[in-house]
């Protein structure tokens, strides 16, 4: 069994500034979603400026933070919001969905894609290789919060498990770093292959939802559900697994439906 490392939350202090590690994942996944999206966009006839990138990326974390706070109140403490609507508001207090996340950039896709006339799939496109570097940080973000931590394990069976002071005295999977490898890292490496050649239009976004709702799927059997919330379904399904099967199903049609158009035109 691993010991967790108790790591001060707070990255950088320069007298009464403080820079929050939770704060400096999201300015590492937006700062790197930047730079790889300035460097699609100088790929000969990419259709693409660096003030189009820079608006897009402004347009997206507006997206992901909005989005993802709406998300999580309404997916995941819908009841406390009845009871407190203005709790929606209080971003400070934490909380954030990526679900929700997703949402909030589909809608700044649209909104981006109207300023710029640009084809809302088209924009979907280029922006979804960028995702999944931001949601390892987000993940990494996690973990060194000592927060959404994962399942009971045996340390026998899994010896990397570990304690994670703000949960229990159980030994528990470090599901973070297993959704940080899955939905990141492996996610943004497939999504960089597969669109770094002509793909038809919509296939690079289905693959994200696909690829993003399989892995999503897998992570959460070693992640603990959420305490009050628990299964929602058959006993083992989570919350997380239930948003994510529209996000397969949708996947699979979208990317059906680009190549059954593509092989039409040709």
């Amino acid at each position: 069994m691993l010991k967790y490392p108790d790591i001060d939350p707070v990255a950088i202090a320069i007298g009464p500034l403080q820079i929050h590690w939770y704060g400096l994942m999201y300015l590492l996944a937006f700062g790197t979603a930047w730079g790889l999206a300035n460097y699609r966009a100088r790929q000969a006839n990419s259709g693409w400026t660096s003030e189009q990138v820079s608006d897009l990326i402004f347009f997206g974390a507006m997206g992901v933070i909005l989005g993802g706070r709406f998300g999580y109140v309404m997916f995941y403490n819908f009841s406390q919001f009845l009871d407190d609507p203005l709790w929606l508001l209080r971003v400070w207090e934490g909380g954030m969905s990526f679900h929700g996340g997703l949402l909030g950039v589909l809608l700044a896709v649209a909104w981006f894609g109207r300023k710029y006339q640009k084809n809302f799939f088209d924009v979907g496109d280029f922006v979804a290789p960028l995702v999944p570097v931001g949601l390892m940080f987000g993940r990494i973000g996690n973990f060194i919060g000592g927060e959404l931590w994962g399942r009971a394990a045996d340390p026998q069976a899994v010896p990397w498990a570990m304690v994670f002071p703000r949960a229990d005295d159980l030994a528990r999977h470090p599901s973070q770093l297993y959704q940080a490898g899955l939905e990141g890292l492996l996610l943004f490496i497939v999504l960089w292959w597969y669109s770094s050649r002509p793909r038809p239009r919509m296939a690079v976004g289905a693959a994200f939802l696909l690829g993003y709702g399989i892995f999503r799927t897998i992570a959460e059997f070693f992640r603990e559900p959420d305490a009050h919330i628990g299964f929602d379904l058959f006993g083992w399904m989570s919350r997380g697994q239930l948003l994510s099967l529209p996000m397969i199903i949708a996947g699979l049609l979208l990317l059906a439906w680009a190549y059954r158009r593509r092989h039409q035109s040709i």
